[in-house]
Order: C-alpha cells, then structure tokens, then sequence
C-alpha cells in the first residue's frame, strides 16, 4: 500500500459530532479549512446514535479515501464499525472528554494541533492495517469491559449533560456511587470459557483490551496490560473478587506502572487471545469504548486481524509490548 498523498488530492470525509465535550464551532472551522487546503473535503455533522457508523459506511461505498472524525471514543467506534473490512481509512481527532484511543496513538489533546499531525502523516505515511476487538458483532477500538466498570458508564450515561463540563469528576462521583449503590459486588456475575477448555468460573467484573492504557485518570494512564496493542490479539483481565483490601492495590499499582494485575491471585490474566465466550449466572452490564450497551446474559469475543485500515501517526502503538 502506498501513502495516501500519492494518490493526489485525497478525497475524504469530516465525520464532526458537535455534541461532543470539546468540539466547538471554531474548533470545527479551523480544521476543515486546515483538511481542505489540499484535499477534497465532504463534511458530515452526526445528530444522533449510530449516525457516525452510517456516514462512515456511506463514505466506504462512495470509495472516499479515509474519514477524519472529530468527536470522542463513542463516535471513533462507531466510526470504525462503518468502515470495518473496506479499503477506506480511518484518522482520529480528539473531541471528546478523555479522548483514550486519540492519546494512545500519541495524538495531541488539542484538536487543532492534532489536525497538523494528521495532516503531516498522511503526506509522508501508509494507513497500517490493524486489528480490532469484537464482542458479539461489534468491533472495539480500545477496551470492553464487562460487569463493574459497565455499570459506572451506565451512571454516567443517566447524567450525560453533566459529562461536557466535569467529566472526570463525574466518573470518579458515579464508581463510587454505583460500588456503594448500584451493583452487587458479593456473587460473581459470569463465568469465562477460553478456547483451551479453561473456565473461570467466579468472574465479578472484567476488561478486555485492544490495547493500552484502559483510561486517563486525568494526565495519568492507567496501564493494565502492556501486551494489549493493534498488531496482537486480545487480553482479558478479570477480577474474581472486588473487595476493597484487593481492588484498591490493585489500582494503585497500575497508574505505578507494576505488574501487580499479572501476578495477583485474585485476578486472572491472559494474553494474545483469540476468542473466548462469557456466560453471565445473572444479566450483567457491558460496554464498549465506553459506550454503554445494556444487559445480557452471553458474549461471544472475538481478535479481528487486519480489520481495519487506520492513520497511526506513533507507531509505537504497534508491537510495543
């Protein structure tokens, strides 16, 4: 493959959700006259759920060579749902609170300078072709996690208005909230059948990673598994218990950078995974790419290799580990 400047004046798509925490008019102006300066440029607003996924695959049947979108995680998903398995690109802008799949890939947090890096590796740089996380159908960017962490996204989600302006506020407000209120941390909630014949049978809460870090907690990265990058398979990490005594270092070593996760006994770690299958004892929640999804009793994942082609503009994403 070559880089996509050689083709010319690239023709593309600017996928915007002006909802998103920090896209503002101004912000979308200067981009796209920065995109439209050597590039045939369509620009599309999304205004509600799933739109981005269908502008995307619009942009793919229209043979559009790569589509920039300026939003957060939920709309990037979305987005690379739509162009999944099709010969047309995919370039991340951060627009939303915590941008992680934006600061995984080394971008800036401002969009504007982020919109010069972009442009820059796509004059000189070939679209890798990456791997993406499936879980029942849908592709994930970044992370699914099942059982606790869905849950604090679900009340996030009920308060989404206040997400805009304290994001990082409200996360911390509603997992203390939902540990206290909204989530039984006593019986385990699934069980987990890996492609070996292994179960793990007392799961509380789970997360699987496509790569790494799970989240910012503001400035910080949360690091649970160096292992997890585009160019391998899947990690899974579960907790078998949620007890303070246990959670708490386990947090704590994570934003240290120590490998507390792989060795703790209460949690199972794997790596490079192919597929597994979770099967709840009870409905659980789950989420991905920090988009809640409700309720469901059975998951089957998936590593979809090569599934995707993407503008990396560090390559240090790929084979990190």
């Amino acid at each position: 493959m070559q880089a996509l400047s050689t083709l010319g004046s690239v023709k593309l798509m600017f996928v915007v959700n002006p909802a998103a925490s920090s896209v503002t008019p101004r912000t979308q102006v200067v981009i796209q006259k920065a995109l439209s300066a050597d590039h045939e440029v369509v620009v599309a607003e999304t205004n509600r759920r799933g739109h981005a996924a269908r502008l995307a695959r619009d942009a793919a049947a229209q043979n559009m060579d790569l589509v920039v979108v300026l939003g957060g995680d939920g709309t990037l998903n979305e987005a690379a749902n739509g162009l999944a398995r099709t010969d047309t690109a995919l370039a991340v802008l951060p627009g939303g609170s915590t941008n992680v799949f934006a600061r995984t890939l080394g971008l800036p947090d401002d969009a504007v300078e982020a919109t010069g890096v972009l442009l820059d590796t796509v004059e000189r740089d070939v679209p890798h072709s990456v791997g993406l996380g499936s879980v029942n159908g849908r592709y994930f960017l970044f992370h699914a996690g099942l059982g606790f962490d869905a849950a604090v996204v679900a009340e996030v989600e009920k308060r989404g208005q206040l997400k805009r302006y304290a994001s990082h506020p409200l996360f911390v407000y509603a997992a203390v909230d939902t540990w206290l209120r909204h989530y039984d941390r006593r019986k385990p909630a699934f069980s987990v059948r890996h492609a070996d014949g292994t179960v793990v049978p007392d799961g509380k809460f789970a997360i699987c990673l496509n790569t790494n870090p799970y989240t910012y907690l503001g400035s910080r990265p949360l690091d649970l598994a160096p292992e997890a990058t585009l160019d391998r398979g899947l990690v899974l990490i579960t907790l078998r218990t949620l007890r303070l005594s246990k959670v708490g270092p386990l947090v704590l070593g994570a934003l240290r950078g120590t490998a507390v996760l792989r060795t703790s006994k209460s949690v199972d770690y794997r790596t490079d995974l192919k597929s597994f299958t979770v099967e709840g004892h009870r409905p659980f929640p789950y989420q991905v790419d920090g988009d809640y999804l409700g309720q469901v009793t059975r998951l089957e994942f998936r590593h979809e290799a090569d599934a995707l082609l993407l503008v990396v503009p560090d390559t240090s994403v790929l084979g990190s580990a």
